[in-house]
């Protein structure tokens, strides 16, 4: 089936094709509303899209693929060449306030097909606003606004991706709304949508795993346990200050009952985050940070190498360095970069000697990156992590440089 699913997008967009050999001016870039405070939140709409004369419907994407040659304690597995994703963005404006968009991502080459995001929303009123469907839920900052060419690094951050579900989405519904004052914005989402499942503590990883639920394709057709995942988050933005969200997501995770027979008492797993952005007005430094807090209630016939607390974030500043025509592109900008990462896997004490867990991670990644244009980035990264396990011996060593591309197209 996923190998038919490709072959119609294939043949979607050669005809799209074809309608451009015969006459390109039915093609036009949609232009970004530029008169308003864009917010995370509307980072599912903030993207380039291609439609087609008077035809409602619109289709974008973007492309990356990279390389790299990292070692871990002086092991290395040399050169590695990777085709990180192929994402297709196709939108429609059903009727007037109601559109639909969908978010279709092939990874590692065909090896996974994912529908990250496919929505109907319908605009009652700017503070009130209907949303269904497959929906990203809003935790944080980068799982809403994950696009690779919005980036400055090849790798997704380590919080969002291994600690957190990074595009984590479910089926469901919920409202949101935004509220203007002058340069201010107030923006908020909920939804009830399914949620996690028993995978999160019974895992190929031996450890409290979030990212796990992801291969449970059933939560898009029914909840593991049949109770909802309430996703929350406010957020307030000033054009001179900056950006920030606060957000929470919680609910049920365990099957503790089937067929009315009780097999469990109801566990929960509760997630909240923070995230700020700005951008320094002096010298055009553009600074991200994410930082999360995850509590999972783990049985206690589980061993201690299952956390019930995890925390962990990032932190990006982007310089701008040179700015103009480089190599016939005008507005070329190149970036200085650097990145900051820290999990800690296992926040607690040893109860049998009071001691420390000590599973956690530091990364530190500088690059720089080249916009030939703002849709399209190449970047060099180096990357140096320290891993240390449960019981805090000396740190293991992943260092080695990366390097790759991002393209909306």
């Amino acid at each position: 089936m996923r190998y038919q699913f490709l072959i119609i997008i294939l043949f979607t967009i050669s005809g799209y094709d074809l309608t451009a050999q015969v006459d390109s001016s039915l093609f036009r870039r949609i232009k970004k509303d530029t008169t308003k405070v864009l917010m995370n939140m509307d980072a599912i709409y903030n993207r380039p899209f291609l439609s087609v004369s008077k035809l409602p419907v619109a289709v974008g994407g973007y492309v990356e693929a990279n390389w790299q040659h990292l070692a871990t304690n002086g092991v290395s597995e040399g050169h590695q060449f990777q085709m990180r994703r192929l994402t297709l963005f196709l939108g429609s404006n059903i009727y007037k306030r109601i559109k639909f968009l969908s978010e279709i991502e092939f990874e590692d080459g065909t090896k996974e097909i994912n529908i990250e995001f496919a929505s109907v929303d319908v605009e009652l009123h700017p503070l009130l606003n209907f949303r269904g469907g497959v929906i990203m839920n809003p935790i944080g900052a980068f799982n809403q606004n994950h696009d690779g060419p919005k980036w400055e690094f090849v790798d997704r951050p380590i919080s969002a991706t291994e600690m957190l579900p990074a595009t984590w989405s479910n089926v469901g519904f919920g409202l949101y709304g935004k509220w203007y004052k002058k340069d201010w914005v107030y923006g908020y989402e909920t939804y009830l949508t399914n949620g996690f499942d028993d995978k999160i503590i019974s895992n190929a990883q031996n450890k409290t795993f979030l990212p796990a639920s992801k291969l449970n394709p059933n939560r898009f057709e029914e909840s593991s346990n049949g109770q909802p995942l309430l996703t929350t988050k406010v957020a307030v933005k000033n054009r001179k200050i900056g950006e920030l969200g606060i957000s929470y997501m919680g609910g049920v995770y365990n099957k503790f009952q089937e067929d009315g027979i009780i097999l469990d008492a109801k566990r929960r797993v509760d997630v909240w985050a923070i995230d700020f952005n700005t951008t320094l007005r002096t010298t055009k430094t553009y600074i991200i940070t994410e930082w999360a807090f995850v509590r999972v209630d783990v049985p206690e016939t589980y061993t201690q190498q299952y956390g019930n607390k995890q925390a962990g974030g990032f932190v990006d500043v982007v310089q701008p360095v040179v700015r103009g025509n480089i190599l016939g592109f005008t507005r070329s900008v190149i970036n200085a970069a650097l990145r900051f990462e820290y999990v800690d896997w296992n926040i607690g004490k040893f109860t049998e000697t009071g001691g420390n867990i000590s599973e956690d991670m530091i990364s530190i990644m500088p690059g720089l990156s080249w916009r030939p244009f703002t849709q399209t980035v190449f970047r060099l990264n180096y990357r140096y992590k320290w891993q240390t396990d449960i019981l805090g011996n000396p740190p293991s060593k992943t260092a080695g440089f990366q390097f790759g591309f991002s393209s909306y197209f």
